[in-house]
């Protein structure tokens, strides 16, 4: 638990300085930002078949809108187990992580990379990754079931772990790779991204501490491998 409350503080904390240096304009992440985009989009050019893949992951297998639905899934399943609250925090969590994103980018307004030949474009603001963003809110809330319900005879737990991560860190490549985000848009949604699930798995442990076990006989061990 105290390691979830550190993550938290710290993944939250590095969110809002990277907000207010993008805010302000801080010409060395500014910098940063156009270096990093500028060399990725010249091989993005030259190599139209490695950028195919690329946007084919990012539009459908790392979609905002895949990870949405497997949430759902586990919302679902959750529902048909009898575990309401469990399934209405995580729905409840998506739902304000989501609010957060549109309310940040709302208020930061930045702009996304423009490019006089551009591989791929995205609509609304760039700051934060809403790709990042939600797939670090789900993959994390994703395990997070997942290691509370996972049963040790069980097998397949090391490769779920880690396409999540895979997925989290692939979808971010992805996004500044094909010049449609800074790399500062990136880091900021997966810092916010995993404030958000830590949150949630914080407060469900304190509203449900005085209820039902939250976790099947030896899935704590489990969980402390997620943190």
């Amino acid at each position: 638990m105290r390691a979830m409350r550190i993550s938290a503080v710290v993944s939250g904390a590095l969110g809002v300085l990277l907000l207010v240096l993008v805010t302000v304009g801080w010409s060395p992440l500014l910098s940063f930002d156009r270096e990093v985009s500028d060399a990725l989009h010249r091989h993005a050019a030259a190599h139209p078949g490695f950028t195919q893949v690329n946007r084919i992951l990012t539009d459908w297998v790392w979609d905002p809108w895949t990870m949405r639905a497997l949430t759902l899934l586990a919302v679902v399943w959750l529902l048909r187990r009898g575990e309401r609250l469990l399934a209405l925090w995580i729905t409840g969590a998506t739902l304000l992580a989501w609010l957060l994103q549109q309310g940040l980018k709302t208020a930061v307004g930045r702009g996304r990379p423009q490019w006089p030949d551009p591989v791929d474009s995205a609509p609304y603001a760039a700051f934060p990754s809403g790709h990042a963003m939600t797939a670090a809110v789900a993959c994390g809330l994703l395990l997070w079931v997942l290691a509370l319900r996972w049963k040790e005879g069980w097998r397949g737990w090391g490769t779920l772990a880690g396409a999540a991560v895979v997925s989290v860190l692939g979808v971010g490549w992805t996004r500044v790779y094909l010049g449609v985000h800074w790399t500062s848009d990136v880091l900021a949604g997966w810092l916010f991204g995993w404030c958000c699930a830590a949150v949630t798995i914080i407060t469900y442990r304190l509203v449900a501490a005085d209820g039902p076990p939250a976790a099947e006989p030896g899935a704590g061990s489990r969980m402390e491998g997620t943190r």
